[in-house]
């Protein structure tokens, strides 16, 4: 090949090998004029890309029930706490003795506090007393109105009665009788609020 040929090639490949060099650098990148529903991030001064789904939190605790930080411990009032496997058998009895007793109510459409306190006192359970201080007097059993929610503006007492069991320190009978369904299971007691469980909004 003549020299003059070989000078003339030199200018021509130099300026292809960085055109090439400038489109691979730029691959990739996402300019304010690409900033478009389906635009990959992770251009300059952008986010970098994450294996995270968008919106996710990088800082989930694995088994969080809704995906957010720190669930295990914002929801640990709401966990009951263990029984023994002795106790918790004798929950399952008593359980098992309350359990007819709201089913027949709940077909009788008999589910007010009063007429359920009753209906269970007869089964030989006495009412239990806390002091002032939250300490517990004596007795086991307290039934209480559902708890009341907001609706419409104001809240509302739904009809109903929660039953609370206290069989053993460790394990309880919680149980309920409203015009929808009736329900006794054993638990262990809530850290925050002895046998009944919380409240959702903690």
């Amino acid at each position: 090949m003549p020299a003059s040929t070989a000078a003339r090639r030199a200018p021509l490949a130099t300026t292809l090998a960085l055109a090439g060099a400038l489109a691979l650098t730029g691959c990739g990148e996402l300019r304010a004029s690409d900033a478009r529903p389906g635009a990959a991030p992770g251009g300059p001064g952008g986010p970098p890309p994450s294996s995270t789904a968008p919106g996710a939190s990088p800082y989930v605790e694995p088994g969080a029930g809704d995906g957010a930080p720190h669930h295990g411990e914002n929801n640990a009032h709401r966990r009951p706490g263990a029984m023994s496997p002795g106790h918790a058998r004798d929950a399952e009895r008593e359980a098992d003795r309350i359990r007819p007793v709201l089913r027949r109510l709940w077909e009788q459409r008999r589910w007010d506090p009063a007429t359920v306190r009753r209906a269970l006192l007869r089964l030989g359970y006495e009412e239990e007393r806390v002091g002032a201080d939250g300490t517990r007097l004596g007795g086991t059993l307290t039934v209480t109105a559902m708890l009341s929610r907001y609706e419409d503006g104001r809240y509302v007492t739904p009809e109903g009665a929660r039953v609370a069991l206290r069989v053993h320190d460790d394990a309880c009978v919680t149980a309920f009788v409203q015009p929808s369904n009736v329900d006794a299971r054993a638990n262990g007691p809530y850290r925050e609020t002895g046998c009944f469980a919380p409240p959702v909004g903690h």
